[in-house]
């Protein structure tokens, strides 16, 4: 006896999984790109220290406070270089003909989501590593050394004077790993949920633990301290567009236009500590 068995179609889509943007933490906005391509910014220099003349100039000097020295003002561009673009197209029966699951309005959504957003971050994590102030040879990390490892970046950034509220220690979920069977890392885990939300996951010394994805930081990263004082990361222009039934389309065309990039500050590079592991193409192990 034949028997048709009956199939069924569910009126969903089988999403990808995508984490939000969490470059917030690590960078500013502090300049504003508005009217302008390229902003300029001074760096200006100070003057050293001398012994007061007491009895009077010192030799060579006219002034008892020592040699008048000039002050240098140079300045540092930062020119967005990232003007990026997609459009698609969607026709009137494919919507139609998918159940409604095929639209503009979501399949806009979801290019932010799966595409723009990783774009972004990537690149801006790519300039933090690449520009980082301090970044030792690279290091195999293991659950014995990663703490060690840590306190030497935070260290470094005590020694640069970095301020100290505000720093985000970053790492992979494998470096996390790590981190859980390290005896010596006791974490504070009891954090607000506005926290949460940009990617923290616990407190260590003093920093803001966040855990990204691997794939959207460079290859061989082990970890991160930075402070966001030294990063800026401007988003000039994000425009999105959806047109209905333009010339030439019975349907839904999709524009999308973003105008990024992202800028360590020369004065403040000492901010971004980045160690990293030697490039095997695997994930970090004990």
């Amino acid at each position: 006896m034949a028997i048709n068995l009956v199939t069924t179609f569910k009126p969903l889509v089988d999403e990808k999984f995508t984490t939000a943007s969490k470059k917030s933490l690590l960078t500013n906005t502090d300049f504003d790109w508005t009217g302008a391509h390229t902003v300029k910014v001074y760096k200006i220099s100070t003057s050293a220290m001398n012994d007061y003349g007491r009895t009077g100039p010192a030799q060579g000097n006219w002034s008892r406070y020592g040699a008048v020295a000039s002050l240098d003002a140079v300045t540092e561009e930062m020119t967005l270089k990232k003007d990026r673009s997609f459009t698609f197209a969607i026709d009137k029966l494919d919507t139609d003909e998918t159940a409604q699951q095929l639209q503009a309005a979501s399949a806009l959504e979801r290019q932010l989501r799966e595409v723009v957003i990783p774009e972004v971050d990537a690149y801006t994590y790519g300039v933090m590593c690449a520009n980082a102030g301090t970044a030792p040879a690279a290091k195999a990390l293991t659950a014995t050394n990663i703490y060690a490892e840590i306190l030497a970046g935070s260290e470094t950034l005590d020694n640069a004077e970095v301020p100290e509220t505000g720093r985000v220690l970053v790492v992979t979920p494998a470096t996390y790993a790590l981190m859980k069977k390290s005896k010596d890392i006791i974490m504070e885990t009891d954090i607000g949920s506005d926290l949460r939300l940009k990617g923290v996951i616990g407190m260590l010394d003093g920093m803001s633990v966040q855990k990204i994805p691997a794939n959207r930081l460079p290859s061989g990263f082990g970890f991160m301290i930075a402070h966001p004082c030294a990063t800026v990361a401007p988003v000039k222009l994000e425009d999105y567009t959806i047109h209905e039934n333009p010339p030439g389309i019975s349907g839904s065309l999709v524009e999308g236009r973003i105008c990024y990039d992202a800028f360590t500050l020369d004065n403040k590079v000492k901010a971004v500590y980045y160690q990293a592991q030697p490039s095997t193409g695997e994930e970090a192990k004990e």
